[in-house]
Order: structure tokens, then C-alpha cells, then sequence
């Protein structure tokens, strides 16, 4: 299919091609990349060809609404804004679509401490230590998935792990007690140097290697596969870090957010306990 941009005609592979050396330019992550590239494809899929117009771009958005969760659509009109200015077409730049503010965390989708006992119970009764390990890590520091690739045996022995990536950089850092355990995982799966966490080709374990090892666990832990995920980790560490010190500041910056709307997300709780808080505020205004 060929599309017109202005007064020059492309081809699909052309743009996709176009697109893809932009990103590059931009040092998008790589799974970023993918997912831009993804939803451009499903446009060109819309669009079947021909002129890219404000019209075509809005009956697009309309389509999207009709087949996806808002979210979804939101994110798929972000990559393709980045698209429209990738080839000059700022001025056709859709807006996102309104939603309400999500007030709750779903009680599905939240892992409590418990659930979250269980599953490293679990790994530890099938000798699973390198998952062990990598979810206690998550859990008590709220770092991303892509950070463990920065957890060096030379870093731990420090107890602060240095985080270069993206042209950004922070600071880690590690409790005595988990020091402690890295130190002694170190020592008994025999890693001298280099990377803690890593395939058994020496490559960085990424987060496809944790989630499918996560998910293992899931029927022998007895916990809910919806709510076994790496990054459902980093918000039970933000949940608890919240609730025990309601700094949300400081929280932000462990997080390595540098908005704080964002950080708000990782510590909602779920609609029981804010209804359990109505019932006894009522209790109070009943007496």
C-alpha cells in the first residue's frame, strides 16, 4: 500500500522504515520501538492506503475507541502521534481520549503480602533460588525489571547498585538485610564477578526469563495468575513504602519517577480498603 504525505507518495515498508530510523535516533527502547512500530502497522492495516488526512486519523481514533480499553487506545494515539511527527504532520496530531481518574486499584490485579509470601515460599520449596532472589529484590527496593541487569557482585558488596540508562542516572540502594542475602546468593550459585542475575548463556536475565519463571508458580502457590507479574512487585513495594511513611516525594525518587502522578498510581489501594474506611466513617457519624 502507498500513502501521500504533502505532495510525495510512500510506500508502507518505506514509512515503517522511516519511522524506525527515527526512533533509533531518538535511543527509544527497544521494546518501545517494537510497540511504535506495532501500532503504526495497525493503522497502515485501517487505512488500506492513500492520503493521511485529519479525517482518516479521526475516524481511526473513533475505530480504536469501538475495539480497545481506553488505555490501550491512548497508547496507541501516543505512537502514532510520534509518527505524524516523525514525517512533518505535527499539525495533525490527534488527543488522546478523556477518561475518569482511576481512584482504585483493582482487587484483582493487586498482590498483598501474603500472596506474595506465598510465592516466594513456593520457589524455595522447588529450589527455585534465582527467582527467589530476583523477587525479594524487586519487592525491597521497587527497582524496574531492566535495572537487575545493573546488580554487579562488585555493586552489591558496595550496597548501592549505579543505574546509567538513557542518558539518566541514580543511585540503588540496598538494606542490610538484603545485601546480606545477595551476598550469600552470590557465594552459594558460585558467581565471582560481573552480573548477578543472568541467563545460563551470561547474557542479563530480562523480563520475558522473569515472568515466565514467575508464572511457574502460579498453581503450586495457590495465587491468582492475574496478579504474577515483575512489575506488580514494584508496586507492593510502593504501596507499602507509602503506607508506612506517606512521603510521596521521597517515594518518587526511589521509584526514579520525575512526575508525581505517576507515583500516585503505585500506591492506590483497592476499593475494599476504601470502602471498609466509609463504613467505619459512618460508624462515627452514627454514635
Amino acid at each position: 500500500m502507498n500513502y501521500t504525505i504533502g505532495m510525495e507518495t510512500f510506500s508502507e515498508e518505506t514509512l515503517l522504515e522511516i519511522f524506525k530510523n527515527y526512533l533509533v535516533d531518538r535511543e527509544t527502547s527497544l521494546a518501545t520501538l517494537k510497540k511504535y512500530l506495532s501500532d503504526l502497522k495497525k493503522f497502515f492495516t485501517f487505512c488500506l492506503g492513500g492520503e493521511i488526512t485529519k479525517e482518516v486519523l479521526l475516524d481511526y481514533k473513533q475505530w480504536l475507541v469501538e475495539q480497545y480499553a481506553v488505555n490501550s487506545v491512548n497508547s496507541m494515539i501516543a505512537s502514532l502521534n510520534q509518527f505524524l511527527n516523525c514525517v512533518c504532520l505535527t499539525h495533525l496530531r490527534i488527543k488522546s481520549v478523556k477518561c475518569q481518574k482511576q481512584m482504585f486499584l483493582k482487587n484483582e490485579k493487586s498482590l498483598n503480602r501474603k500472596e506474595y509470601h506465598k510465592l516466594l515460599n513456593t520457589a524455595k520449596i522447588q529450589d527455585k533460588a534465582r527467582i527467589q532472589m530476583i523477587m525479594e529484590t524487586i519487592a525491597e527496593t521497587g527497582i524496574r525489571i531492566s535495572e537487575l541487569s545493573f546488580f554487579t557482585v562488585k555493586q552489591v558488596k558496595q550496597g548501592r547498585i549505579e543505574v546509567h540508562n538513557k542518558g539518566k542516572y541514580r543511585v540503588i540502594l540496598l538494606t542490610k538485610r538484603l545485601k546480606m542475602k545477595l551476598l550469600y546468593y552470590i557465594k552459594k550459585q558460585k558467581i565471582e564477578s560481573g552480573i548477578v542475575f543472568c541467563t545460563k548463556t551470561g547474557k542479563a536475565i530480562d523480563r520475558s526469563n522473569v515472568w515466565r519463571e514467575m508464572k511457574k508458580l502460579e498453581q503450586p502457590a495457590r495465587v491468582s495468575g492475574e496478579k504474577i507479574f515483575p512489575h506488580n512487585l514494584r508496586h507492593l513495594f510502593a504501596r507499602i513504602f507509602y503506607q508506612e511513611t506517606k512521603n510521596l516525594v521521597i517515594l518518587a525518587e526511589i521509584l526514579g519517577h520525575s512526575n508525581l502522578e505517576t507515583t500516585r498510581i503505585y500506591t492506590m489501594e483497592t476499593i475494599e480498603k476504601y470502602q471498609k474506611l466509609l463504613e467505619k466513617i459512618g460508624g462515627i457519624l452514627e454514635r
